[in-house]
């Protein structure tokens, strides 16, 4: 389980905290394509050394949360929501 957190303070100085959750289940891979994949992406500044982006997709077997953009950094659903709380409306496309 991997946990983003995220936090908005309004002009009104409101605050909204959540924690974003996403549940990942790896797959079992024979220990040449784990360091394959680790001399290719060289992911050493994620959580985990696991990325979900280019390579780091093979890893995976499952990915679960209401706001995948999570895995990636900021977890863009919830952050347009919690904006929207703040008075932030955006464009429709």
């Amino acid at each position: 389980m991997f946990h983003t957190a995220l936090a908005v303070i309004g002009p009104d100085g409101g605050q909204q905290v959540d924690d974003v959750r996403t549940a990942v289940r790896f797959r079992r891979l024979p220990v040449g394509q784990l360091d394959a994949y680790l001399r290719l992406e060289q992911p050493y500044d994620c959580a985990g050394a696991a990325k979900i982006e280019s390579l780091g997709i093979t890893l995976l077997e499952s990915v679960r949360s209401d706001d995948p953009t999570a895995l990636i950094g900021l977890p863009l659903i919830r952050l347009t929501s919690m904006l929207a709380v703040c008075g932030v409306r955006l464009p429709a496309p």
